[in-house]
């Protein structure tokens, strides 16, 4: 599904988050914009450190059920915000303009609904919601608020990974044919537990009550980034994986195989494990004049070899050397760019001043999260899995 019938799909959507521009709320004092965090754990706390750095950005509230867990917060921002165990009583303090919701993955529906009903801005953590109809709802809620949604793909906003889609886009690496990722790790992604009545808590990620897994907590960032170069959502997705390695009592699986299949033939190869850590985290997109490979900080371009004399002319034409040419990765991308979290937060705080969609946006998260859930679909179930229409109108 192309942009233009993705808009044409979600009229609803796309008119009710323009109709923002009426009745929008502004940062009360010194365009600074107070946020609550809603779960201070690994992401949520990690995320503090990172506003407290940037200007126009205060931590005036944290919420966690964890009392450690806030405490933590609270060493964070030295006492400067109020403490909650029940992110509904944040919800009520009217110092709080905006909220970044960093909680278990099943959470995040509920709270992000009641978080614009109580008319707060949102910075919602990938991916976006748990299941089909949470997904509907939250969009048909936000689509009417007056407030800015922003779903935490962070690479969204990357400046490397935008210039990087423009070049793709514009034709840098001829006609796309395929897409690889992968994310891997060797490790349990286990967290240390206090108290046994705590383990679910803690480590929720391995439970399907409240986890995804690790299509939702990692495979999540490159589905958003395959949707967005390709500018198209997928028909249909197959996979397989398995609790292979780690047998330890975890419901979600510790690896998975998938194949996203997108229109005019791409298909995007998405493998994650977690007993290997192998090449980390890459993205490599393969068209008929070359390759484009990203990871989290760099990019790559390698030309097929009718174009790869004149890339390595234009590199160094004149004496011949291979200065910037890396015989395995290619041409190196060099373009400025921020830590793609600091400029995710640098821009959903530009958003909420300008009264603009950001770049990852509830539609855009959807989208991702449709995918994610296909996936699990898939996986779980061992079918085909097509696009279902009609969640996003």
């Amino acid at each position: 599904m192309k942009r233009r019938d993705f808009v044409t799909s979600t009229g609803m959507a796309i008119a009710g988050v323009s109709a923002m521009n009426a009745g929008m709320l502004y940062p009360s004092k010194n365009n600074i914009i107070n946020i609550g965090v809603i779960g201070t754990g690994d992401r949520g706390g990690g995320l503090i450190p990172i506003i407290n750095k940037i200007e126009g950005l205060e931590v005036t509230a944290c919420c966690d059920v964890l009392p450690f867990r806030l405490k933590s917060a609270m060493d964070k921002v030295e006492g400067k915000a109020k403490a909650y165990s029940d992110y509904k009583v944040l919800l009520d303090d009217k110092n709080v303009e905006a909220v970044l919701i960093a909680t278990p993955f099943s959470e995040h529906s509920q709270i992000a609904m009641d978080a614009l009903d109580s008319g707060k801005h949102v910075y919602c953590e990938k991916t976006m919601v748990k299941g089909y109809d949470a997904i509907k709802n939250l969009v048909g809620k936000a689509s009417k608020s007056k407030h800015i949604f922003q779903t935490g793909h962070q690479y969204h906003s990357s400046r490397l990974y935008s210039h990087v889609v423009d070049l793709i886009q514009n034709g840098k690496i001829g006609k796309i044919t395929a897409i690889e990722c992968q994310w891997n790790r060797n490790g349990n992604w286990r967290r240390p537990v206090p108290s046994p009545e705590l383990e679910r808590a803690i480590n929720w990620r391995m439970y399907k009550e409240f986890s995804g897994g690790l299509l939702a907590e990692l495979c999540s960032h490159q589905l958003d980034f395959c949707n967005w170069v390709l500018d198209a959502v997928p028909t249909k997705v197959v996979g397989d994986g398995g609790i292979d390695y780690w047998k330890d009592g975890r419901e979600t699986l510790d690896n998975v195989h998938m194949i996203y299949t997108y229109p005019n033939g791409v298909r995007a190869k998405f493998t994650c494990l977690t007993s290997n850590s192998k090449d980390d985290y890459q993205i490599k997109v393969l068209g008929d004049e070359g390759t484009i490979t990203i990871d989290y900080k760099k990019a790559w371009f390698y030309p097929e070899k009718k174009e790869k004399s004149k890339e390595m002319g234009e590199v160094d034409g004149v004496s011949g050397a291979t200065i910037n040419w890396n015989q395995d990765k290619g041409v190196p991308i060099e373009v400025e760019h921020l830590d793609p979290s600091k400029q995710a937060l640098l821009d959903f705080k530009d958003s909420i001043l300008s009264n603009t969609m950001p770049k990852s946006n509830i539609l855009s998260g959807a989208k991702a999260a449709i995918c994610v859930q296909m996936g699990l679909d898939a996986v779980h179930n061992g079918n085909v899995i097509h696009w279902k229409n009609g969640l996003l109108q």
